[in-house]
C-alpha cells in the first residue's frame, strides 16, 4: 500500500551518482494524483489547458489531470485504445491508437484527422509511442503489441515487420527508418536533435539504443547501445535539457519499478521509486519542472530541479 512520504528529501529519491543531487527538489516529494486504472500510458502536457492528458489503454479512455484544481475527469471515451501521445508544433494532439493500429491527431475543432494506418497497403501493427521533430515530422513505433490479445488492443494478424516510422506532414510520406528491431518502444530525441534514443523491449537483455541523426532527418546512423536493462524493462522516456534521460522502469517484482536517470552518457545517476511499474513519463507544469509518471494503475508526479527539453 503506497503512503506518501513524511520526510524530506523523499526516500523515494535514490542517488546513483553525486550528479543527480543537482536535479532534486529536497522540499519535493512523490505524490499520487490518481488511481484505479488498469494500465497508464502516454502522458502528455497541455501547457495552454494547464493540464495533462494520459491514457488508460484496457479501459479505452484518455483521462485528463487538471493542474490547478486537481480534479481527474474523462478526456476522451473511446479512445480506440489510445496508447502514446505528444502534440505537435502546433500545439495539436497526436495519438497512436491500438485499436484503429494507426495514429491521428485532433484538430483545434476537435475532429479527428488520420496521419498514418497503413504502409505499402498493409496495415500498421499497433502504433505505440510518438514524437514530433522540431520540423513538424512525426516519429513513431509500431510493434506488434497491440495485436496480440484482445486486452491492450484487438487481435489481429501481422502484415508488417515492427518499425520505426517518420511521417511528414507537409508531403503526406510514411518512410521506414528503422525495420531490424523486434520490439520497438519508446523513443525521444536529444535536445539537439541530433541523437533519436529508442528502447529496444524484445531484445535480451532490453536495452536503450542510440541513433545518430545527420543532416535533415531523413535518415538514422547505425544504431549503438547505450543503456542496457539489465533485470529491468525500460518502456517510454524523456530528456531533461541537460540531455538526462528519464525513463519508465520495473517489471521485477517491484524492487525496480519506477523511474531511472541517465546522464547523455548512458551512466545512471539516479531512481525514483515507486510501488507500481512505470510505463512512460513527461515533464510538465507552467515551468516545465513537474515530472508526470504514468505508472501501472496510478499516475504519481513529482516536482524536480530540471525542466524537461523542449525538444521532447
Amino acid at each position: 500500500m503506497w503512503q506518501p512520504s513524511s520526510f524530506y528529501p523523499d526516500p523515494a529519491f535514490q542517488v546513483l551518482d553525486s550528479k543527480f543531487r543537482r536535479y532534486l527538489e529536497t522540499l519535493g516529494a512523490v505524490e499520487r494524483l490518481a488511481t484505479g486504472f488498469r494500465w497508464c500510458e502516454g502522458p502528455v502536457w497541455l501547457g495552454d489547458a494547464n493540464s495533462l492528458l494520459w491514457s488508460d489503454i484496457p479501459n479505452d479512455k484518455i483521462m485528463r489531470f487538471d493542474h490547478g484544481t486537481g480534479a481527474v475527469s474523462v478526456f476522451r471515451q473511446p479512445s480506440r485504445l489510445a496508447n502514446g501521445n505528444t502534440r505537435d508544433r502546433q500545439g495539436r494532439l497526436i495519438t497512436c491508437e491500438h485499436g484503429g493500429r494507426r495514429v491521428t491527431r485532433t484538430e483545434y475543432d476537435g475532429s479527428i484527422t488520420i496521419l498514418a494506418d497503413s504502409f505499402q497497403s498493409k496495415k500498421l501493427n499497433s502504433p505505440n509511442d510518438v514524437v514530433v521533430r522540431s520540423d513538424g515530422t512525426v516519429w513513431f513505433t509500431d510493434p506488434p503489441f497491440g495485436i496480440e490479445s484482445n486486452y491492450m488492443g484487438r487481435k489481429g494478424d501481422q502484415e508488417l515487420p515492427a518499425s520505426v516510422y517518420r511521417f511528414d506532414p507537409a508531403t503526406g510520406e510514411l518512410s521506414v527508418m528503422e525495420d531490424e528491431i523486434v520490439g520497438p518502444n519508446g523513443l525521444a530525441f536529444s535536445p539537439d536533435e541530433r541523437t533519436l534514443y529508442l528502447v529496444d523491449c524484445r531484445s535480451k537483455p532490453n536495452r536503450i539504443l542510440a541513433f545518430d541523426v545527420p543532416g535533415d532527418g531523413r535518415k538514422l546512423g547505425k544504431p549503438k547501445t547505450l543503456i542496457e536493462g539489465g533485470e529491468g524493462t525500460p518502456d517510454g522516456f524523456r530528456c531533461d535539457e541537460d540531455g538526462n534521460l528519464w525513463c519508465g522502469w520495473g517489471m521485477n517484482g517491484g524492487d525496480l519499478d519506477g523511474v531511472m536517470v541517465f546522464a547523455p552518457t548512458g551512466q545512471p545517476i539516479g531512481r525514483i521509486a515507486l510501488p507500481e511499474r512505470c510505463s512512460n513519463l513527461c515533464f510538465g507544469g507552467p515551468h516545465r519542472n513537474r515530472l508526470f509518471m504514468a505508472a501501472s494503475q496510478s499516475l504519481y508526479a513529482v516536482y524536480v530541479n530540471t525542466r524537461g527539453a523542449v525538444a521532447c
